[in-house]
């Protein structure tokens, strides 16, 4: 079975999800197909969990370095 390949994007990631989740929803899907397509959103989902993750990572640096700016911005008591 070949490997999936990696997704463009998160947004990309969610699309191909999606059209896995209707051609499964569909019933027509054959027993080797369908074994095929929950791999790839096995693949899929890890991959958005990984953007999500480090999106979510990245806004606490954001937020921590504004605090950061707020504290040194306000004077010395």
């Amino acid at each position: 079975m070949d490997r999936p390949e990696k997704p463009e994007s998160y947004e990309a990631a969610v699309e191909r999800l999606e059209t896995i989740i209707a051609r499964l929803d569909s019933g027509d899907a054959e027993l080797r197909e369908t074994l095929a397509l929950c791999v790839e959103a096995k693949e899929l989902i890890g991959f958005c969990k990984g953007e999500l993750d480090a999106v979510s990572g990245e806004l606490r640096e954001l937020r921590l370095d504004e605090l950061v700016g707020e504290l040194e911005a306000q004077p010395e008591t």
